[in-house]
């Protein structure tokens, strides 16, 4: 059996908020609240929620671009939650991360040879003329002209882009990538090319993903298991099939529900109807499930308790008192 490259246990980031003349800490917004999950070597776990429910947030904590609040961070075994900055430079070899927008992630003042062999110059690997030769290398991974060296970002179309921003990432040789949404600014043909790149790599290099999207079914066919989260919690989490077939949270539901049907004689989870008006914002949690404002299957305990992810059946996890 495959070992995990990552473990997440208790992983917590929260955001201070400000106020006042002297800018004091008058609350704190808990955009990632206790969350546990693990990445077996070479496979693909998906965090799938709407905007704002923390998925980004625990990719970047994850990788160590924002500072966890607590909780362990296990990558190949290590904790680097705790690591100085300066330990962590051996570990980012290792660990990259795909943004969603590539306009904004690539600079547009140099060329894309220079944007690809940046990682390269800042670890100090090899010559010039190896970082010349390994540029071309991943240009041809990434399935890019080598004429397209010379360009600029605005010169690329958004999926060339997007291609520049994984050869990047590939740069160091990394085993675990952080994908966050890397086709959600891309048109939907393009998409399918970027993904099936991905996976291609995936199979070729044994990466191992860390996938993160607001779109479920964009998941479906790449992630081996899926987390949901709402608000900074994990309300469930099963193999990807099990998810599908049996989806057991009012908002993994709701989530599958919002499917587009292409056979109309095809049925898709009944879900809980959503009360209109009824968010919550994140700096003022509901002491319960937070999921209670927007539940019309909610029960008073409900409010009052926060349900604990708990295995309901084999290795399918979920947080709801209407299971209980």
């Amino acid at each position: 059996m495959a070992k995990e490259v990552l473990e997440v246990v208790s992983l917590k980031k929260y955001f201070p908020i400000l106020g006042g003349i002297f800018r004091r800490k008058i609350g704190e917004i808990r955009a990632v609240d206790d969350i546990t999950f693990s990445i077996r070597k070479g496979k693909t776990f998906a965090l799938v929620g709407e905007s704002g429910s923390g998925k980004t947030t625990t990719g970047k904590t994850v990788i160590r671009l924002y500072e966890p609040t607590s909780g362990e961070i296990l990558f190949d075994g290590e904790n680097i939650a705790g690591l100085k900055e300066k330990n962590m430079k051996g570990i980012r070899r290792a660990m990259q991360m795909i943004f969603q927008d590539p306009t904004s992630s690539l600079n547009p003042r140099i060329r894309v040879k220079d944007i690809v062999a940046e990682p390269l110059i800042i670890h100090k690997m090899g010559s010039m003329s190896d970082r010349r030769k390994r540029v071309s290398e991943l240009f041809n991974v990434v399935q890019l002209r080598e004429d397209y060296l010379y360009r600029y970002p605005h010169e690329l179309s958004g999926g060339e882009k997007q291609r520049v921003g994984i050869a990047r990432a590939l740069a160091l040789d990394p085993v675990f990538l952080v994908l966050d949404e890397p086709t959600a600014s891309l048109d939907v043909s393009v998409q399918a090319k970027v993904i099936t790149l991905l996976t291609d790599l995936q199979r070729r290099l044994g990466l191992t993903f860390l996938y993160i999207s607001h779109d479920i079914v964009v998941v479906k066919n790449i992630a081996d298991e899926i987390g949901v989260m709402y608000f900074g919690k994990m309300f469930e989490m099963a193999q990807t099939k099990e998810l599908f077939e049996n989806p057991m949270h009012p908002y993994t539901k709701t989530l599958l529900s919002a499917i587009p049907l292409i056979d109309e004689n095809a049925e898709l989870p009944q879900t809980a109807e959503l009360e209109t008006g009824r968010t919550v914002s994140l700096s003022e949690m509901p002491s319960g499930c937070r999921f209670y404002p927007r539940c019309s299957l909610r029960k008073s305990l409900c409010k009052e308790k926060q349900p604990e992810l708990k295995e309901i059946h084999k290795n399918h996890l979920l947080a709801c008192h209407l299971e209980e």
